[in-house]
C-alpha cells in the first residue's frame, strides 16, 4: 500500500480526497483538512469546496465529452529553452501571462518566445502552470517542474490544482503529467475529471 495522497471519483458524484494534508481555499487561505474529505465537482454545491449532495438534485454527469482545446504537442525552441505546450491540457490559469508576459503572449505570434526572456523566467512559469500543459524541453523529453503550493490549491472560480497526489484517472493528453494536473469544478468540462477551460467560457462563478 501507498502511503501517497489520492484522489479517486464516485460516479456521477464528488471527488474524495485522502491523505492529503495542505489545501488552500480561492483567496489563498488555509482551508482545514480531513483524512478523507468529498470535494464538489458538479459546480452546484453550497458548501464548496465541500460536496453536499446537490449532484444528485442537478443530475451531475460526469460522462466524458468534447475537449475544448486540440490534444497535441507544440515545441516553441529558444537558443537556451526550449517549451512544449498541449492546449488540450491548458486550464487558462493565466500564470504564464501574470509572471512573464514579455515570453508568454497570446497577442504575438508564435504565443510562446523563450528568448525574450531568461531561462529563470521561463523555469517559473513551466513551475507555476497548475496544469501541467507547459513543460520543458522536446516533446520527447518533457521536464514538468511544480512550484511549492499546497497539494490542493482551489482557484477562485476554477479548478482545483493538485500535486504529488495519486490522480484519480490516468493521464489524459499526450505528455500530461501524473505529478501536476487540474481537475473540474465546475462540473461543464469536456475532460473530466480534468479540466479543459471551460469554466472560463461559461463565466462559471465559485460563490
Amino acid at each position: 500500500m501507498s502511503d501517497k495522497p489520492s484522489v479517486e471519483t464516485r460516479p456521477n458524484g464528488p471527488l474524495v480526497v485522502k491523505g492529503v494534508s495542505r489545501m488552500t481555499g480561492p483567496d489563498g487561505a488555509e482551508v482545514e483538512v480531513k483524512e478523507v474529505m468529498a470535494l464538489c465537482r458538479c459546480g452546484q454545491s453550497k458548501s464548496k469546496p465541500f460536496c453536499d449532495g446537490s449532484h444528485v438534485a442537478a443530475g451531475f454527469d460526469d460522462g466524458v465529452g468534447k475537449p475544448s482545446g486540440r490534444d497535441r504537442l507544440i515545441a516553441y525552441e529558444g537558443a537556451e529553452a526550449t517549451v512544449t505546450y498541449n492546449p488540450m491540457l491548458c486550464s487558462h490559469a493565466a500564470e504564464c501571462g501574470r509572471l512573464a508576459s514579455h515570453i508568454f503572449n497570446p497577442a504575438q505570434k508564435p504565443w510562446v518566445q523563450p528568448d525574450k526572456g531568461t531561462v529563470d523566467e521561463v523555469r517559473a512559469v513551466v513551475a507555476a502552470c497548475p496544469s501541467g500543459a507547459l513543460a520543458l524541453g522536446s516533446a520527447e523529453a518533457r521536464e514538468h517542474l511544480i512550484a511549492e503550493v499546497a497539494q490542493v490549491a482551489i482557484e477562485k472560480n476554477g479548478p482545483y490544482w493538485v500535486h504529488d497526489v495519486t490522480a484519480p484517472a490516468p493521464p489524459q493528453g499526450e505528455g500530461m503529467s501524473a505529478d501536476k494536473y487540474v481537475l473540474c469544478r465546475c462540473g461543464q468540462s469536456g475532460n473530466k475529471p480534468y479540466c479543459d477551460g471551460s469554466h472560463r467560457d461559461l463565466k462559471w462563478r465559485d460563490d
